[in-house]
This record gives C-alpha cells, structure tokens and sequence, in this order.
C-alpha cells in the first residue's frame, strides 16, 4: 500500500531525524538513539541529495527536492526494510498488517480529502500514526481533535508538559490501552520526565498520586464525584494543593484519554510498529500472513449473512415511522421517565471474562479491581438521576472550562459540536437518508448509562433503533473498552461501512466524555459557590 503526499517547499518540515524517548531496542539510521519516528526539527538543512529515503519503523519516506513546485513525499506501509538491512542495519518487521484488526488496510489508506489534515498531522507530530489513519475516514472531526489534543498537550496552560503526558499515562493504564500508554511514555521523556515515574507510582510526586480517587472514578463511576473529591485536593488545607486551573486541565486530560482509550479498543488499533508487540526482528516464515495480536480468530470473522440488507431496510423503516409517531404523539412527562428508567436498568452483559492487564501497565493501575459498575444495578438503590435542565455542556460547563483554561472550552464545545451534526446522508447502501435519529439515539443512549436524562427525549426511540448487537458493542466500548473483541465489532451493522462503524466509536466517544466531564464540573461549580 503506497501513498504520495505532497508538501509544499516552504513546509516547516525541514529535515527527519529520529526521536528519542521510547525504550526498547529499535533503532534508525547512523543514530544511536532509540527511534519511534521521524521527527521535524525546524532550522536544519533539507536531506543531503535528492531522492534521499528516511525510513522509520512506521513508514519510509523518500523526499524529491527537484519538484519544481512542491516536495514529493511518498508513504509506504509497511517499509521495505531490505534496503537498510542492505547497509548492515538491524531492521525491525511490524507484525501487523495495517493499522487496524478489525478494518482492512485498503479502506482505510485511500485517497481523498483525508489527504490534507494527515499532512497536517505528520507536519506536526513527525509522524502518521494508526490512531490518525483510522479517524481521518472523517477529516473534519479529525482536524479539531489534533487541535484539542494539541492544545491539551503542548500549548502555554497551567501544568508542565511532562506532567501532562504523565496524568494520561495514569489515565490510558485504567483501561489497559498499552497504546496510549506507550504513545504518552514516549512525548513524557522527550518533554524531559523521569524515567523511573514509569515504573511505579511511588516515584512520582505526591501531588501527582493525590489524583488517582479521581482518576479511577472518571474511568469508571463518574456519577460518583463529589464536591468532597474537589474539596481534598484544592482546599486551602490541602496538602499538596491544587489550583483550579491545574484541576480542571488535569480532569480534561484524564477524561479525554479515558474517552480515547475506547476509540483505540473499539476500532481494535494496532500496536504502532516500534511498539512493544508491535514488531520483530526474526524472518517471516514461507507461509507468514502478517496478523495483530488482537486479531480475531477464524470463527470471529466478520460475518456476511444474506439477511444483513434485511437488516438494514428494517432500520431504516424504522427511523421513517419513528419520526413521524414523534410528530404526531405527545408522551406524558411520566411516561418519558418509565422509559429512561426501563432504559437505563436493561441488562445487557458483555460474557467477556476479564484478563489480567499488560505486563506494560500493571504497575501503572492502583486498585485494578475497581471497574464499572451498572449506574443503576436491578433490585439496588442508585444515585440520583442527573438531568441535563440541571447541568448541562451548553448552559454550565462550557463557560466553567474557558473560565478555568481559557480556550479550552471553545476547543471541546467544537468538537462536541462536529460529532453531533456530521453526517454524509447515507446509510449502508442507501443515499440520501437522514441519520438524525439513529445519531441521537446513540448519544442519549451513552448518557444514559451514565445516568443522565433528558426531559424532552423519548427513550421508546432507543429500543426502536438500537438492536441488542449495537447496544452490547456501545455499553463494552463506553463502560470497559478493553473487553471490546472483534466478534463484538463485526456482529452490529453487518452491511454497514467500516467507516460508518467507526462514526458510531467517535459518537460513543465524545457521549462519554462530556459525560464524564459534566459530573466532574458540577462538582467544581458547587465547591465555587
């Protein structure tokens, strides 16, 4: 798989040399250093001769600087590797055989408009990475997510970068997503972080270990944060004390990191190929087939059942009559609160037995045993209900965030913004159709396993659209991400696009985290008052 991207010569990117930070055995070129990437350094020459290859773990790069209007930049997947291995190089081979277990390569590598922000995305970072691969099948929500994260992570805010890619390695290890963590390990020691923090919390400073109560509550029981969680860590007797400011950068990072971890699970992403278990020095064998560690065994494979089309002219009749009972019936206050109730007490099991974290990341997770808990357990008294009249993004949290961290609430409100309208109006194999209602359904969906209800929607519509498949693969991706399997992705939509597949991970995604971030801020705006 082969792809051209061109760069215009007035480019930032200059040269490629390797990055320092991850540990392990891999490395490029003449340089010494341990290499996850090419990397950008603004200042230095272009390479020495025209046609010169700057090869990676991840892609090689072959630069032609006689293009008379723009630099030729041409990505292969994975890389050749025989060329280097030629000049007595020890090269690694990648295991995987694309960025994703669940998506093939060839749907995911294609030409278009995502062409554009992944130029962005490798001007910036020095690197295409699968996460990006996977989520530029919608550029315009990619786009502000690299400006969210980039924001989050590298612009002037309150706390030290290290510290910021530090409180996402905490985040990511809460769902045993060694992507994120490994990702995070390497931008934690290139802003300068120490080593030793990596292998245990007991290296790290105290304040940074004050935050793991909320930490594993954001990841798994948001809706029990309480102002007395906030009160412990920036109170004037706090010991050590957070300011506001630190607080709810900390919050936003954690809670952005915890929403990701199920985007890399329920897209079923592949370690990056520098990653551990990610690649290999030995030899291939004749009959090799490259295959993921998380690739689904032969019985999971995605099925192609003959009534699948049925399927979907069932759902799409569905959503027709829907929208027009909505319009023409009006449900009592009383009846709409049975329904969410009815909702949010449905069992639906993952009968997916739990394994035992990466060897990565099991000193990184404090207390591993406490995971997600139904908000509302059958036969069990639950919490109360938070209604979005009371709390809600649009009226308190968006201006709690940009008065805390300036910008930032802007960054999330756009974000949240494009997932909720993007749509391409189509459906499986059908154009034109209006994908409002099954949209929102999912999001209310999420927000009510959460534990969050809106008056004014009418929870008959989430039995109505939501097949049982697609609820089990939403409720493991938004409430324990890590048991998400490739029998549970193939088995909802089965005649639906993979990229419509991954819209639905990108709903699931940011449903959680304004979820996550709507119990965290109410508790933040009651401690202010």
């Amino acid at each position: 798989m082969c792809q051209v991207l061109k760069i215009k010569r007035n480019s930032p990117l200059q040269t490629c040399k390797p990055r320092a930070g991850i540990r392990g055995e891999l490395r490029c070129g003449t340089d010494a250093r341990p290499c996850s990437s090419v990397h950008r350094e603004r200042g230095s020459p272009p390479p020495a001769a025209p046609g010169t290859a700057v090869r990676t773990a991840c892609f090689s790069l072959t630069f032609n600087f006689n293009a008379p209007s723009s630099t030729e930049c041409e990505l292969k997947y994975p890389p050749p590797g025989v060329h280097m291995a030629d000049e007595g190089v020890e090269v690694p081979r990648a295991l995987a055989s694309g960025p994703s277990a669940f998506i093939p390569t060839k749907e995911i590598l294609i030409e278009g408009p995502n062409q554009d922000v992944l130029i962005e995305s490798f001007v910036s970072l020095g690197r295409v990475d699968h996460l990006t691969m996977v989520m530029a099948l919608h550029p315009a929500y990619l786009s502000c997510f690299l400006r969210t994260q980039h924001a989050l992570l590298e612009l002037d805010g309150p706390l030290p970068r290290h510290w910021r890619h530090y409180i996402s390695i905490m985040a990511a290890a809460r769902h045993h997503c060694a992507y994120l963590v490994q990702q995070h390990s390497a931008g934690f020691l290139e802003a300068g972080g120490d080593e030793s923090w990596l292998s245990g919390f007991e290296h790290t400073p105290t304040k940074l270990r004050s935050l793991q109560t909320l930490n594993k509550l954001l990841a798994h029981r948001p809706w029990l944060i309480t102002l007395q969680h906030i009160q412990e860590l920036v109170s004037p007797g706090a010991e050590p004390r957070w300011s506001l400011a630190e607080l709810i950068h900390a919050v936003i990072l954690m809670a952005h990191t915890h929403s990701l971890c199920s985007f890399v699970w329920g897209c079923g992403l592949n370690p990056e190929p520098d990653h551990i278990g990610g690649y290999t020095f030995q030899p291939p064998s004749p009959n090799h087939l490259p295959r993921s560690p998380h690739s689904p065994a032969p019985e999971d494979g995605r099925p192609e059942l003959v009534d699948g089309a049925v399927e979907v002219e069932v759902l799409l009749k569905r959503m027709v009559e829907l929208q027009q009972q909505q319009e023409e019936e009006e449900c009592t206050q009383e009846e709409m609160v049975t329904r969410f109730e009815r909702e949010r007490s449905e069992s639906i099991p993952t009968a997916v037995v739990r394994g035992a974290p990466p060897d990565l990341v099991v000193c990184l997770v404090e207390e591993p045993e406490f995971r997600y808990e139904d908000f509302a357990p059958r036969g069990e008294q639950s919490p109360p209900v938070m209604r979005a009249q009371d709390y809600s993004w649009e009226d308190h949290g968006f201006s709690l965030v940009n008065r805390l961290l300036p910008d930032m609430g802007q960054l999330l409100d756009e974000k949240f913004q494009v997932v909720s309208t993007l749509t391409y109006h189509r459906m499986a194999m059908h154009e034109g159709v209006d994908t409002y209602t099954l949209r929102k359904a999912l999001w209310n969906y999420i927000h009510c396993l959460y534990g969050i209800r809106y008056d004014d929607y009418d929870y008959g519509g989430v039995n109505v659209l939501l097949e049982r498949s697609l609820k089990v693969f939403v409720k493991t991706m938004a409430c324990h991400p890590e048991q998400t399997t490739a029998r549970v992705y193939h088995t909802f939509w089965r005649h639906f696009r993979h990229s419509e597949k991954v819209h639905a991970n990108l709903i699931v995604m940011e449903a959680r985290l304004q979820a996550a971030l709507l119990y965290t801020l109410r508790a933040i705006t009651y401690y202010m008052r």
